[in-house]
């Protein structure tokens, strides 16, 4: 049994496998902790996912992940893979995945800095319809992302919509329907969450209600089975 490992608290200038730089630490989940590395060669900056041992058994995971982003490698919102390497981290042989780094801000830093740390329904609608749209390119090629939230998804660019890029995906084995409909429910929560969340929605026009449904993933699962079927509503939706 792999040691626990919960987190690898890498400082900035430290080298892994004597080729990347830490830059910083972008985001930690579940399958382990993504940072921004810069290569000692070019000085080119990338973003390295490194995998804890014990969510990644004979680099499994790792495999998992690097096929799912070369598979959607032509996905404008997945950050595009280069390559897999490993280090020594506690005597103990470690995995990690590289990947283009993008500049941008994280989706829940951006929040933050919004008037009331939310966004405006008209807002909050541009940003759902931007990350729909992206998922449901996902899904056609028969792929789910897994694990959306505030925190793996990067805010490039806004104005009248926004320019997104997705930080990390998950694993939860092959792709299913029920798969793609927890990527939609997700959808829908951070939809609701970036709007100003549970203190807000009684206020909410009915059109945010509408899609939001109190988050009762059966009313949600009827109208919107997938991500397409959700872009659709919002290009149609009338507002009163």
């Amino acid at each position: 049994m792999p040691p626990k490992i919960s987190s690898f608290k890498l400082h900035k200038g430290e080298r892994l496998a004597d080729k990347y730089e830490v830059v910083a630490l972008l985001g930690a989940g579940w399958e382990g902790e993504v940072y921004q590395v810069r290569e000692c060669g070019t000085r080119i900056e990338r973003t390295v996912k490194i995998f804890f041992p014990r969510r990644n058994p004979g680099d499994r995971a790792l495999r998992f992940y690097a096929r799912k982003l070369h598979k959607l490698r032509h996905c404008p919102m997945v950050i595009q893979y280069h390559t897999r390497d490993a280090f020594r981290y506690r005597g103990l042989k470690v995995s990690f995945l590289v990947s283009e780094f993008v500049e941008g801000e994280l989706l829940s830093d951006f929040l933050k800095r919004q008037s009331g740390r939310r966004l405006s329904p008209f807002q909050a609608v541009h940003l759902l319809h931007a990350l729909a749209s992206g998922i449901e390119t996902i899904h056609n090629l028969g792929e789910y992302h897994g694990d959306l939230h505030t925190d793996n998804v990067i805010v490039l660019r806004h104005g009248l919509g926004f320019e997104l890029k997705l930080l990390d995906m998950y694993s939860w084995g092959a792709p299913n329907a029920e798969n793609i409909q927890h990527d939609v429910f997700d959808l829908i929560r951070l939809f609701y969450d970036a709007s100003g969340g549970q203190r807000h929605y009684r206020r909410q026009p009915q059109e945010i209600k509408d899609i939001c449904k109190g988050l009762k993933r059966s009313l949600i699962a009827r109208e919107f089975r997938t991500a397409g079927q959700l872009c659709q509503h919002l290009e149609t939706m009338e507002w009163q």
